[in-house]
């Protein structure tokens, strides 16, 4: 429940990024010895991934902040119900497969915003030397000679299968060659951990990766990397519901093209080293054309939230995703609450009319993690109030969100407990 028109004020600190904790879960299944993953945000997708550890027989369990995972993994066969609910659930088939030359797992979930394939995790492993079996819904890899290293090359940048090689290629026998690598920080953060770890992963973070295969790896403790699309969102918060928030504990170029967007819209934005401060007294202005691309670019997680932000904005904007294609599901949701808004190019493209009309409280309901969350920053800045039904799709990727807009002081509460998505 959420009574907007009140402006925001204060600080806020950014957990671990959600997008970084999950493939470093499935990375542990890697290591010989216990790993420590510091300061994690108690989310139901982390749930999820430790539940697929211990599933498979490894021990993963809090530690106050912390998530201690330790043990091998003695079972192939990942438990069906959370890796069909989990987009991440793919990532724990290299490891296994590496682990126990066997891994079976039901085709993963995750939220509604379009096509999702496999096939590029799966024709990257079956490049390492696994072959792959569907029977009905579920996947069957095997590879009992085990993985060796090869030369891959994606057809695009996905973030997803650039992390399967590199778990994998941990795995393998020799050296293996990524090219058309996806650069986001969250791969970068994964090679930093596998060499923690023992491993030798060279060039995270550009277009060419080379893992150097069969090196034992042990345990480690780690702080994985801040959650960049929790900053935006927060960031786009405070744009939406007027104010002046400090964004803490996130280094503003992890997420720069979300603090352009909103500059260009007539927000204040001081950058610090680790931490950003947006402000907003007046009107916002519309800003054209914003399209998502692949680290630098405009994130795709973040589109539908800038697009929240800028729903009254005086001035036409047009918010292009060339990465999925129904990633503005929300557009119902900014519809009912007096946004004039359209989609276009098959749904890939959200049109925000610029024609300054204010929003109204309405009923509305998530139907994915990012778009659940952009209703709430399009909330904040309604007239009266507005129910968000479906919010377990927001607590797949945020601690408490409502508790975090709370303490900046908003007028936000949450009927139910937290639960899993509808």
């Amino acid at each position: 429940m959420v009574r907007g028109g009140r402006p925001l004020y204060g600080t806020a600190q950014v957990p671990a990024a959600k997008n970084s904790v999950l493939p470093l879960l499935a990375a542990s299944l890697l290591c010989g010895g216990p790993v420590r993953l510091r300061g994690v945000p108690r989310l139901s997708d982390v749930e999820g991934c430790m539940a697929l550890l211990r599933g498979v027989g490894c021990a993963a369990a809090w530690d106050g902040g912390d998530v201690v995972v330790a043990g091998r993994a003695a079972c192939c066969r990942l438990p069906a119900a959370e890796t069909a609910r989990m987009r991440a659930s793919v990532l724990f088939a290299a490891p296994l497969l590496g682990r126990l030359g066997r891994a079976e797992t039901a085709l993963p979930g995750g939220c509604n915003i379009g096509a999702r394939p496999v096939d590029w995790h799966l024709g990257a492993l079956e490049r390492m030397g696994a072959r792959v079996e569907q029977a009905g819904d579920r996947l069957i890899l095997t590879a009992p000679a085990g993985l060796r290293g090869a030369c891959i090359r994606l057809q695009g940048p996905s973030v997803g299968a650039t992390e399967t090689v590199l778990l994998a290629g941990c795995a393998a026998h020799g050296p293996t060659r990524l090219q058309g690598a996806a650069r986001e920080p969250e791969i970068v953060d994964l090679a930093r951990f596998l060499n923690a770890c023992g491993g030798c992963v060279r060039g995270a973070g550009s277009a060419e990766i080379v893992i150097e295969g069969g090196r034992p790896l042990h345990g480690a403790a780690f702080a994985p990397m801040p959650d960049r699309i929790c900053a935006s969102t927060l960031a786009c918060a405070a744009a939406s519901a007027r104010g002046w928030v400090t964004v803490a504990g996130c280094a503003p170029g992890l997420y720069a093209p979300v603090l352009d967007a909103l500059e260009a819209a007539g927000c204040q934005v001081l950058r610090g080293t680790d931490s950003a401060t947006v402000g907003c007294a007046g009107r916002l202005r519309g800003v054209g054309r914003l399209v998502t691309g692949g680290y630098p670019g405009l994130a795709t997680d973040a589109a539908p939230l800038v697009a929240a932000a800028l729903l009254t904005a005086a001035g036409q904007t047009v918010v292009e995703d060339r990465v999925f294609e129904a990633r503005f599901g929300c557009a119902a949701g900014f519809a009912a609450m007096g946004a004039r808004v359209r989609t276009g190019a098959a749904g890939r493209e959200l049109w925000l009319p610029g024609d300054g009309r204010p929003l109204h409280g309405a009923a509305v309901a998530a139907g994915d993690l990012r778009g659940g969350a952009a209703l709430v920053v399009a909330a904040l800045a309604a007239r009266g109030q507005s129910r968000i039904a479906g919010c377990g799709y927001i607590d797949r990727g945020y601690p408490a969100l409502e508790a975090m807009l709370a303490r900046l002081g908003a007028r936000i509460r949450r009927e139910m407990p937290p639960g899993p998505a509808d």
